[in-house]
């Protein structure tokens, strides 16, 4: 069955404000979609599985953006360093060094996202918001020439209380104002705020978010 991409892409993106950047998330879907909300002018995506990735990298486009979205384990930054646009989920600091690391080897800045784990969800990977606080006031990340922090990111609850959803997301957005505050005042590049994902980007709009992940509601049910 062939997924109406192109209706599905342009509804969705009726819907978000100028502001809010759409990632679409591609991952468990053929390259052949990827290519129609392609020709639709979309150029923003989202994978989480290095070989996955990999091939599609080479298969479509070389002006693609493409986003690391999933749980990332330190042995598979080196490849994808070459390409990557931007790390949505480095949830540790020995993370952030490795992208550092390898970014600094291709010789290039990879963008990344510090994921915050706020839901009381144990499946959920991130910083608590104090081990985030402790990891920014040693400041070793200063000295990290090949890595650009460029905001948060975060999964609410996978809940059907709108509430649960709305206080976990704001909480966020809180405390994005706060640390944008303590240490990033003079870095216009940490300015995304990344929540919201196919069931709940409506809610992630209200809460301020600059950025939303959805895959489903574009691409269909996914093919594992």
């Amino acid at each position: 069955m062939n997924y109406n991409v192109k209706e599905n892409l342009k509804k969705v993106k009726a819907a978000l404000p100028a502001n809010v950047k759409l990632v679409a998330v591609s991952k468990y879907h053929p390259a052949e979609y990827i290519e129609e909300a392609y020709a639709e002018g979309h150029r923003l995506f989202g994978e989480s599985h290095e070989q996955e990735i990999r091939q599609k990298v080479e298969a479509l486009p070389k002006d693609i953006e493409w986003h690391f979205i999933g749980h990332l384990q330190t042995n598979k930054v080196k490849y994808i360093a070459p390409y990557i646009s931007m790390i949505d989920a480095v949830d540790s600091f020995k993370l952030l060094k490795e992208i550092n690391k390898q970014a600094q080897k291709n010789d290039r800045i990879i963008k990344v996202l510090l994921e915050l784990h706020i839901a009381e969800e144990e499946t959920k990977y991130g910083f608590s918001l104090d081990a985030c606080r402790e990891m920014l006031a040693a400041g070793e990340w200063r000295d990290m020439k090949n890595v650009a922090i460029c905001g948060l990111m975060m999964m609410a609850s996978n809940v059907d209380d709108a509430n649960v959803i709305r206080r976990e997301m704001l909480m966020a957005a809180d405390f994005f104002d706060e640390i944008k505050a303590e240490y990033f005042s003079d870095d216009d590049s940490f300015c995304e705020r990344s929540w919201g994902m196919s069931h709940d980007y409506d809610i992630a709009v209200e809460c301020r978010a600059t950025m939303v992940r959805i895959g489903t509601k574009i691409f269909g049910p996914r093919v594992y």
